[in-house]
């Protein structure tokens, strides 16, 4: 092993320069573009362009937890403290996005979808209504997860216009969310935008790995700061800033590291510690990977890697059973039945157990077994 964890060491971090007038920000406090007056990629001018994107945005959050899950799940967390701390302190973040995402769209009246078949596409696959070249995959903790995931929480270049559709970045597409509810609530009035039912919002959740903050959706302000906690956990509180305006529960001397940068510091084998900017690079004590402490897991296992029967593709299914009852128990949180949110942490649990057992088998001579995420219809869940 060397002072980098054993990991290739070519990767630098993103520079990116500021520019535009830094009195006016962005939700994620980069300089302003003039958000109002920059067209967007698929605008958002009508309530139900509004409503549509925001089941988008639960679709994009949902979409990140497989990956992070397998990732997770791969690792041992005895031989890989700081690597099982970064993945599963953004995987609870990115749960904590996903319910920010369903109060908004309960906030303009929608109603958010999490058990269907399009929530469990086949893997690889590419980020919803996304940049088509961004694929997802089900990897063992790795350098290629890692670069996925840099690729994934990477920050959008300051002069980065909205994106509704086909974005580049998350930040963009958010950017986009943003100016479609300022442009909506100054031709209806917040009134009639922020019409849905107070009851449906949901402010409570185990979100004991993050201090972000999980806060009901009723107006404008209270919309623009769910989506600022969303952008800030994953580029920073300015675009390609270290840093998000979050505590750290880990280290709580400092602020949080933004996802982009977290998994930067595992690739490159160091913290980053206050004073560091992205042109530093990260000078903090050494992050350590054991290579030796993770799972072979096959990449993109599917069911159809074999027969009905097989050991691996019974725990596979009964996997597949859980999470998609986690989806269920998740849509009816979101739906007016908030008390399904604790049910679904004993199903969190399960699924653990399954994939554990997975991880820890054969398949091959080089490979483990792994989880597939694929969709189960509600009647063939037992």
């Amino acid at each position: 092993m060397d002072g980098n964890g054993g990991w290739p060491t070519t990767a630098t971090a993103v520079v990116l320069t500021r520019v535009g007038d830094p009195s006016e920000k962005t939700l994620n406090n980069s300089p302003q573009l003039n958000i109002d007056e920059t067209p967007a990629k698929a605008p958002i001018t009508t309530l139900e362009s509004l409503r549509e994107h925001l089941q988008w945005a639960i679709e994009l959050e949902h979409a990140t937890l497989p990956p992070y899950l397998c990732a997770l799940y791969s690792l041992d967390p005895q031989r890989n403290p700081d690597a099982v701390q970064a993945v599963s302190g953004v995987f609870v973040e990115e749960m904590l996005h996903l319910a920010l995402a369903a109060n908004l769209l309960n906030a303009v009246g929608g109603q958010p979808v999490l058990d269907a078949p399009h929530m469990l596409r086949v893997h690889p696959r590419a980020l919803p209504h996304g940049d088509r070249s961004m694929q997802l995959s089900l990897l063992p903790f790795g350098p290629d997860a890692l670069e996925m995931f840099l690729r994934l929480e990477q920050p959008a270049l300051p002069e980065a216009g909205p994106e509704g559709d086909d974005y580049e970045t998350i930040g963009q597409f958010y950017d986009a969310i943003e100016q479609g509810l300022r442009h909506l609530c100054a031709e209806l009035g917040e009134q009639k935008v922020f019409s849905g039912d107070p009851a449906r919002q949901v402010t409570a959740g185990p979100f004991g790995h993050t201090s972000g903050k999980l806060t009901a959706v009723t107006d404008l302000a209270s919309a623009l700061a769910a989506m600022q906690e969303i952008v800030e956990q994953g580029e920073g509180t300015e675009r390609g800033a270290v840093w998000d305006s979050d505590q750290d529960v880990f280290h709580p001397e400092r602020h949080e590291v933004s996802h982009y940068y977290r998994f930067l510091e595992l690739k490159l084998g160091r913290r980053y510690q206050p004073g560091d900017t992205p042109q530093t690079g990260p000078t903090g004590e050494p992050v350590v990977v054991d290579p030796e402490g993770i799972y072979p897991m096959r990449p993109n296992p599917r069911l159809e890697d074999h027969p009905v029967g097989d050991p691996i593709r019974s725990v596979q299914t009964q996997f597949n059973q859980a999470y998609c009852t986690l989806l269920q128990q998740l849509e009816q949180t979101f739906n007016g039945v908030p008390q399904a949110l604790g049910a679904s942490m004993g199903t969190m649990y399960m699924l653990k157990g399954k994939a554990q057992s997975l991880l820890q088998t054969l398949d091959g001579d080089e490979n483990t077994a792994g989880p597939t995420f694929q969709y189960v219809t509600p009647e063939l869940r037992s």
